[in-house]
């Protein structure tokens, strides 16, 4: 087993536990439609992050082509992964007692929630460098420093926001957004 193999172990286990979080979280709302009522931009951006997790997940495989390995170099990846957790944790908490719904608790906990996410942005610029210059130039134009740098700005504007139609229209739109990007990074020829 190569350093990566065993690496990607632990990438795998972590986002896994992203992934059951959010799936779990979302079908409460099927199972239990009296007792947890969703709050639909709380949903929508459950539902884009789930997206984001799956293209992270797919684009880390080019961590295969990194052949020298080291302790800083896993630590960070463990503590970048590691953040998508925390927003899925935030995004659906465990116990909702403490809040009226969740629309009172995704007004609460925005600015955790939107600080993370915005994190995760400035977390992808490293993952990226890591993957080297020449990785940097085969897949990535102008549009992804853009994309991510807007994101940051949007991430911080949402946590300081409570005006109800900003955080619809951004929710809505990181969501379709993400999906157009995804579509031209890997399904468009």
């Amino acid at each position: 087993m190569g350093a990566f193999d065993h690496i990607k172990t632990i990438l795998g286990i972590i986002l896994g536990l992203s992934i059951t979080h959010l799936l779990k979280g979302i079908i409460k709302f099927v199972q239990h439609p009296k007792l947890t009522k969703p709050y639909w931009v709380h949903l929508i951006w459950c539902v884009y992050v789930l997206l984001l997790i799956m293209h992270f997940w797919w684009w880390e495989s080019h961590l295969r082509l990194i052949t020298h390995w080291n302790f800083e170099l896993y630590f960070f990846l463990f503590f970048y992964i590691s953040v998508y957790y925390f927003v899925c944790s935030l995004l659906l908490p465990d116990h909702l007692e403490e809040y009226k719904s969740y629309f009172t608790y995704y007004y609460s906990r925005r600015k955790w929630i939107f600080g993370a996410l915005g994190l995760t942005y400035m977390l992808d610029f490293i993952d990226t460098l890591v993957k080297g210059k020449a990785y940097y130039l085969t897949h990535y134009d102008w549009e992804y420093p853009a994309r991510n740098i807007s994101h940051i700005i949007l991430c911080i504007c949402l946590m300081y926001s409570t005006n109800r139609k900003f955080h619809a229209v951004l929710a809505v739109a990181f969501f379709v957004y993400e999906l157009t990007y995804i579509y031209r990074l890997f399904l468009y020829y």
